[in-house]
């Protein structure tokens, strides 16, 4: 599903967080946003997502414009900032809970992706006993579960060791050949150059191409 971008700018007071960006997303592709914290990153996936308002320009996801034609950002999948759960329920309790408000997740398809993403749906556990790395893994099960079109993650491979970050690549992968359309965000360089086939770099509020693979 394609996100269209027209210059789009948000202020925050005086402060120009994002500055004019005209971009394309398109399906079938990951794209990476890299840069230090602070320097814009989130604020672009909150406004896409519906999030946040912009202060001029306009999103527009599968043909509607977010905030005129639709509130939020239609079949999207989100991480941004700190997965946030209820620390006292387990994995699937969790995802069961998330998956009521909508009622597209089968209790087949949370176990399904409990498992896509290495974690085990039988686990008692409760999340709030949970590693980084686990909860990180759990809030890429939340975002995917409803298989929806788009992938926006923010720091997807935040609190994963080395295996994990590998795990969650594949997933990825997997992701893009059934035609999703993934943005991630990460300050690290490295992450996102491994995941991604097109990188830009945000410095100052405004997108810079970096590498197309």
């Amino acid at each position: 599903m394609m996100i269209a971008i027209s210059h789009l700018s948000k202020q925050f007071g005086k402060q120009t967080v994002l500055h004019d960006i005209s971009i394309t997303f398109e399906d079938h592709t990951i794209y990476g946003l890299v840069g230090p914290n602070g320097c814009g990153k989130t604020t672009l996936m909150r406004c896409i997502c519906g999030f946040t308002k912009p202060t001029s320009g306009a999103v527009t996801v599968g043909g509607r414009v977010i905030g005129k034609d639709s509130d939020f950002a239609p079949s999207t999948g989100i991480i941004i900032e700190t997965p946030g759960f209820l620390p006292h329920y387990h994995a699937r309790r969790n995802l069961s809970i998330l998956a009521s408000i909508s009622g597209k997740a089968t209790k087949e398809r949370i176990d399904e992706v409990i498992r896509m993403v290495g974690l085990d749906p039988d686990e008692k556990k409760p999340v709030g006993k949970y590693s980084l790395g686990m909860r990180q893994r759990l809030g890429i099960a939340q975002a995917i579960m409803e298989d929806p079109q788009i992938l926006i993650l923010d720091e997807p491979f935040n609190g994963l060791d080395k295996d994990g970050v590998w795990d969650i690549h594949e997933l990825l992968q997997q992701q893009k050949a059934q035609g999703k359309t993934i943005i991630l965000a990460s300050h690290s360089a490295s992450d996102i150059q491994q995941a991604c086939d097109v990188v830009y770099e945000m410095t100052n509020g405004s997108l810079h191409l970096v590498n197309v693979m």
